[in-house]
Formats: structure tokens, C-alpha cells, sequence
């Protein structure tokens, strides 16, 4: 049985989904990302100290998103967790990475720690203000990709999950969703793994 270390609300939340939605039993175990990552209960198993990780049935440990939601779908294939195709898969797994090393590392981070980018805290609105920009062209690029679809590559898939994890995060800032991401995140809310997770996790999206 695999068993997930996560945070709630944290980026682990679209790699809890996509658990829930494949329907086998799994374990999951909440890690409080304030802790110093000695004292974290992930670092026992993960050297990075950080969520979502991975432990899998034979014991062996996977960490980072994308390499996790990649082994679920693959490993699950009834779960239907990327579409059919090579040129479909590769469109999953592009609006995934866009979602996470871009919207989330690139602009998330900027906004939850300013101090990472620049030192000085003189600096800081310019570094949250970057980091604002980059999200917001994010989700104008996830916004086209959705025209005219429910899921970002036709079904739901792993870039999905990638995706609500994001604009959950949208929620937190009260930045405003263009109309297509603010459709599909309601329409990911209305999925019964999605509202699973969030009563799970203690989440009010």
C-alpha cells in the first residue's frame, strides 16, 4: 500500500487527489511544514524534507510532483490519469510541468517567501509583485488551453490536479481566476475524490 506524506493545502493536495480518484487504499500522513525539517516526520524517509513523498509498497521512496502523479498514472492505467496517445500524454505532462515550475516555483514562491529572492526586505514588494505577474500569466495561459474544454487535455488527468493545486492557491491570495480556470476549478471541487481530500485535509476552498 503506498502511503503519502503531505501538508495541507500544500502541493501534495493534487498528488492526494489523484490517490483518492485511482480508489485503491493508501496511508497518508499529515507532516507540519513549520516544523525545522529535522524534527518534520517526512525527513526520516525523504533527505529533502519536504511533501508530497511518496512511499511505496515495496518500500522505496518517490518525491517531487510531477515524477509522482507520472508513476501513479502509470501504474494505474484503469484510473485513466493521462489521456490516450503520445501527443496527448505529452500535452498532459506540458500543462503539468507549466503548472508546477512555473506558476508554483516560479510565481507561488515569490509570493510565500520574498526573502528567498531578494535579501533585502527594501526588495520584497518587487519580488511578491514578479512573482504576481508570473501567475497571473500562467493562469491566462491555462485559461486558453481550457477555451471550449471541462479538462485541460480533454478528460481529467494528472495535469489537472497540478492545475486546482494552483488555483487553490489563487483562492488564498484572493486573486481572481480568469473565467475558464474559475470554471474548472469548480468543476475540480465538484469531483467526489476533490471533495474527499479537502474534508480530509480540513480545507475550505
Amino acid at each position: 500500500m503506498n502511503k503519502l506524506f503531505y501538508s495541507p493545502g500544500a502541493c501534495s493536495v493534487g498528488i492526494h487527489i489523484l490517490l483518492e480518484e485511482i480508489g485503491d487504499p493508501y496511508a497518508a500522513e499529515a507532516v507540519n511544514l513549520r516544523e525545522p525539517p529535522p524534527h518534520r516526520a517526512v525527513t526520516a524517509v525523504n533527505a529533502k524534507s519536504k511533501v508530497p513523498t511518496l512511499v511505496r509498497a515495496d518500500g522505496s521512496v518517490l518525491t517531487e510532483f510531477p515524477a509522482i502523479a507520472w508513476f501513479l498514472a502509470a501504474t494505474h492505467p484503469a484510473a485513466g490519469l493521462l489521456p490516450a496517445g503520445t501527443e496527448a500524454q505529452a500535452r498532459a505532462l506540458e500543462a503539468m510541468d507549466y503548472a508546477v515550475a512555473t506558476i508554483h516555483m516560479q510565481g507561488f514562491s515569490r509570493l510565500f517567501r520574498a526573502s528567498n529572492f531578494a535579501p533585502s526586505e527594501a526588495d520584497h514588494a518587487a519580488v511578491t509583485a514578479r512573482g504576481q505577474e508570473i501567475v497571473e500569466k500562467g493562469f491566462a495561459w491555462f485559461d486558453h488551453a481550457l477555451a471550449g474544454k471541462d479538462y485541460v487535455v480533454g478528460g481529467f488527468s494528472i495535469a489537472d490536479a497540478a492545475l486546482f493545486y494552483v488555483e487553490l492557491w489563487a483562492t488564498r491570495f484572493k486573486l481572481a481566476l480568469p473565467a475558464n480556470c474559475a470554471a474548472h476549478f469548480a468543476r475540480m471541487k465538484a469531483r467526489p475524490a476533490v471533495a474527499a481530500v479537502l474534508k480530509k485535509e480540513g480545507l475550505d476552498a
